[in-house]
């Protein structure tokens, strides 16, 4: 058994785990997550996995200064994207917002005003990540923040792996380089943005949780039928290619 599984089934049995996330005490949606994660198979075809690719809007970039102001999110199933099924919400973070933070995301004060707070939409978005992989550019800063918000309003984090698409597109810029020397660039932005125009990729609207979520979609479809063309078939095998699988407590 991989290492990773053997330490999934360790601790999903280890009083640990329950201190960890919250098994005593948290909202059901968290549990129904967790449970999903406990006994993970990594051996079957990528396309057996059901994946919620998200993004958040947030006032600033530390945990526990700034807040979550947006959340988009669309489910890849069969590796297959569908527009219609998605969430989004935007949040009141109950403070005023930074200027700086407004010109990059344009969400003014009055956008947020009147909208539901993180702890109102917190269940609906577990509920509708429940039993997905979770995928995300740069995905490490969304699931601190989310993983944050989770333990202090529904006293427990989301126990789902999670897959980075920087960290796919470095891989395959890397095997680019090892298979077709002369098509290396060094001057590659890895930003979403960049990706997209560089692959060829529909483009949508920036710094829009959800227009941020489907072009992360897209990106993720792109990079995972490249990368299985050099013999990517597994959850497993796309984990080992970039080691871009990692939990967010």
């Amino acid at each position: 058994m991989h290492a990773l599984s053997l330490a999934h089934s360790f601790v999903s049995r280890h009083p640990l785990w329950q201190w960890l996330f919250g098994e005593q005490h948290a909202h059901p949606a968290i549990l129904a997550n967790n449970a999903a994660f406990r006994n993970l198979n990594q051996n079957r075809p990528i396309e057996d996995y059901d994946f919620v690719v998200l993004d958040t809007e947030l006032t600033g970039f530390s945990v526990g200064e700034d807040a979550i102001l947006s959340i988009g999110a669309v489910r890849i199933k069969g590796m297959r994207l569908n527009p219609a099924d998605s969430f989004f919400a935007m949040v009141d973070p109950g403070r005023s917002l930074p200027k700086a933070s407004t010109l990059v995301h344009r969400i003014t004060p009055q956008a947020v005003q009147g909208r539901p707070r993180l702890q109102e939409v917190l269940p609906a978005l577990v509920e509708y990540c429940n039993g997905s992989l979770i995928v995300g550019h740069h995905v490490g800063l969304d699931m601190r923040f989310l993983n944050h918000a989770c333990k202090r309003h529904l006293g427990g984090t989301l126990a789902t792996p999670c897959l980075d698409t920087l960290k796919l597109a470095q891989v395959y810029e890397a095997e680019q380089w090892e298979n077709y020397y002369d098509r290396y660039q060094t001057g590659v932005s890895f930003q979403l943005g960049d990706l997209a125009v560089r692959y060829g990729l529909p483009l949508f609207d920036r710094h829009d949780a959800l227009q941020d979520a489907m072009q992360t979609a897209y990106l993720f479809l792109f990079l995972v039928r490249s990368l299985r063309q050099g013999g990517i078939a597994t959850l497993k095998d796309l984990y080992l290619s970039g080691r871009s699988w990692r939990f967010y407590f």
